[in-house]
């Protein structure tokens, strides 16, 4: 069964987003990240330029499109070309359809209203559904940007 972790009172979804990425990354494994298509062209862009040192490789497939661009990230309007990645974050509002596929789920929370809500929406699906939540509170643990 898929392992899901919430990232709550995160304080720049984006910058996060960055941030874990690179940590995925420098571990080896294959990532998704999905979203409304907005904030992943933000993500796109962000991850250019948000480290000098560091380069994340990623690709971006379109929602339209049918085959992956060859990238241990790749940030994805779709998960149904999305086949050999290990773990799959959310930055976006909904429950990803077959976000079961994944070993590892994690989904980020800002700490704006809206999100939270949205989030809470999102962890009552998940447990409705028998799967075990992990909860990592970046307030308490100083990591929220």
């Amino acid at each position: 069964m898929t392992e899901i972790a919430f990232h709550f009172n995160v304080a720049n979804k984006l910058l996060y987003g960055c941030r874990l990425l690179r940590k995925v990354y420098s571990s080896g494994a294959s990532v998704v990240v999905t979203a409304e298509p907005g904030l992943l062209t933000e993500l796109d862009q962000l991850l250019w330029s948000f480290s000098a040192t560091d380069f994340v490789p990623h690709g971006r497939l379109g929602a339209g499109e049918s085959s992956p661009a060859e990238a241990p990230v790749l940030l994805a309007e779709s998960l149904k070309a999305c086949a050999g990645y290990s773990i799959l974050v959310n930055l976006g509002q909904t429950v990803p359809p077959e976000f079961e596929r994944f070993e590892r789920f994690i989904e980020v929370v800002a700490q704006g209203e809206e999100d939270r809500l949205a989030a809470r929406s999102r962890w009552k699906h998940y447990t409705d559904r028998g799967y075990a939540m992990k909860r990592h509170d970046l307030a308490t643990a100083g990591e929220g940007a």
